[in-house]
């Protein structure tokens, strides 16, 4: 429980609480742990994947994103010891303080479990993306294909709008992509990062169809 705590202790919530200890350091720990866990399962798991591809595949589950859209489905922002300050200017739903937390509580399951504890928890939080990220390493990923297509065309750098809907334990996201101030492409998503996406995968049909007609 006291190892929870820490995890969950943000240091906005210590400059009001002097008494009380930021979970930077747990996070600092728990960065080190995912990043093994996910390196040692995806190098035995795909034998057959060069080096930069198993680079590109770590970091699309290794990322802010990911880690706090994980965070966001384990309500872990509800339990967050804040600041007022940062409470009061959504906090709990900011990207960066629930990915940190994330890998804050990742250090104190190692600190109170080991190694297999925390490698069965990270493996049960990550596989999905593990698996989807491992399809196609690197071209699975939409939304930097875009934005190279999208350059190439001198088109600048493509947008996103989203809006969600449904309660927040299943929520839906629809996302259009924005390229040169047109609505190019939609999609929808369980998370704000399935959403873009898709969103960017069907505008990138669009212009490399355009492209070659």
């Amino acid at each position: 429980m006291a190892y929870l705590r820490l995890a969950t202790t943000h240091r906005s919530y210590c400059a009001e609480n002097v008494e009380a200890t930021s979970n930077e350091r747990l996070e600092f720990l728990g960065d080190a742990v995912l990043g093994l866990v996910v390196t040692d399962h995806i190098h035995a798991s795909y034998p057959d994947l060069a080096e930069g591809h198993l680079a590109k595949l770590r970091a699309s589950v290794v990322n802010t994103a990911t880690l706090a859209e994980v965070a966001a489905r384990l309500e872990l922002g509800s339990i967050l010891l804040l600041g007022k300050g940062e409470d009061q200017s959504g906090g709990r739903d900011k990207e960066s303080i629930l990915a940190d937390s994330l890998e804050a509580v990742i250090g104190a399951v190692y600190l109170d479990g080991g190694w297999e504890t925390a490698q069965q928890i990270v493996l049960r939080l990550l596989l999905e993306d593990i698996l989807a990220g491992a399809e196609r390493p690197g071209r699975q990923d939409y939304k930097t294909r875009l934005q190279e297509l999208t350059a190439q065309l001198g088109l600048g750098s493509p947008g996103y709008r989203i809006t969600g809907s449904g309660p927040d334990h299943d929520r839906r996201f629809e996302a259009v992509a924005i390229v040169d101030d047109n609505s190019m492409g939609e999609g929808s998503g369980t998370s704000k990062k399935r959403a873009e996406q898709a969103a960017a995968r069907s505008a990138w049909i669009v212009l490399a169809n355009a492209l070659e007609e």
